[in-house]
């Protein structure tokens, strides 16, 4: 009564768990069981095989599969690791350390492009957050706001199915989210649209944080930074501090402490130029490239995520 796909799960299920005793501290190599196995499947056998495998083992499998990648995604995300093999490497001529990857939305979206091709554009986030910035792609059609690079970049890798596009400026916003869940919401039932503004949101001007709650309060779908812009998260001392110490160089706090008198209200972005100085850099790196490193220093285990994080998700 079981189809081919099932006959394969159940032959599968069964013989690790016939070999599982026998084979502790083990690692085991599986290749491609996705085959002949529907999605639905494939994600929940994923599932059994960690369950059945001793904890001090480790599973290799290669796959296409679009269900074991949901699964990785989600499910397991906490217990796996992905190494993409690519496709430009000459594997036949050279050697190669395989190194596992930090897989955020982009790459997420690559990878889904080898199982599906053209329909990979097909996978969309469920949830979009416009912010402000350069809403003109480029001739790749790749994202060229640095606002919408840095959010990406810090949130992509824990939250998989959000992304943060440019929208153009402060008052462009609300009208293009407008027109967006208009158009989109007839394909895509799911998707939801926020906005993320800086703190200077009133024609240029900063509102005080009492006026931020006010004006979060009366409209669910707006999100408002607590610090001035994203650069005074980029640059607080916790950020660079651990930015300096990745790449060896040595932090001027004294001279910090005096350039940057509050971290949370002032215009900071203008002295980008004192800030890179103050890390001790000497090399020509842009300010943007700059920023987006920063964005890379900003993990999960950092207070700075932590608040930035509770502005837009909360």
């Amino acid at each position: 009564v079981l189809s081919s796909g099932e006959k394969e799960a159940v032959d599968i299920i069964l013989d690790l768990y016939l070999r599982k005793d026998d084979h502790d501290e083990t690692i085991y190599l599986i290749d491609e069981p996705e085959l002949h196995i529907n999605t639905a499947i494939q994600r929940k056998l994923l599932e059994v095989i960690n369950e059945i495998i001793p904890n001090n083992c480790q599973i290799w499998i290669a796959t296409h599969s679009i269900g074991f990648l949901r699964a990785l995604q989600n499910e397991l995300k906490e217990d796996t690791q992905i190494i993409e093999f690519n496709a430009n490497n000459k594997w036949a001529e050279q050697e190669y350390s395989l190194q596992p990857k930090e897989l955020k939305y982009f790459d997420w979206l690559k990878l889904f492009s080898t199982a599906l091709d053209d329909l990979a554009n097909l996978i969309t986030p469920k949830l979009l957050i416009y912010c402000e910035g350069k809403d003109v792609p480029n001739k790749k059609h790749e994202e060229q706001g640095i606002d919408a690079k840095i959010y990406n970049n810090i949130f992509n890798k824990k939250y998989t199915d959000i992304l943060f596009v440019s929208s153009g400026g402060n008052t462009e916003l609300e009208q293009r989210r407008s027109i967006t869940l208009k158009i989109l919401s007839k394909a895509l039932k799911d998707l939801q649209i926020l906005i993320l503004k800086d703190r200077d949101c009133q024609s240029g001007k900063q509102v005080s944080i009492k006026y931020r709650q006010k004006l979060l309060d009366g409209n669910s779908s707006l999100r408002i930074l607590n610090r001035y812009e994203i650069e005074n998260y980029l640059y607080d001392k916790e950020i660079l501090k651990k930015y300096c110490n990745n790449y060896d160089l040595n932090f001027d706090e004294e001279k910090y402490d005096e350039i940057v008198n509050d971290v949370i209200n002032d215009n900071i972005k203008d002295i980008t130029g004192e800030i890179k100085e103050v890390c001790g850099i000497t090399s020509s790196i842009s300010k943007d490239n700059f920023k987006l490193l920063l964005s890379d220093m900003i993990t999960e285990e950092t207070q700075v995520f932590t608040e930035l994080e509770k502005c837009i998700f909360f």
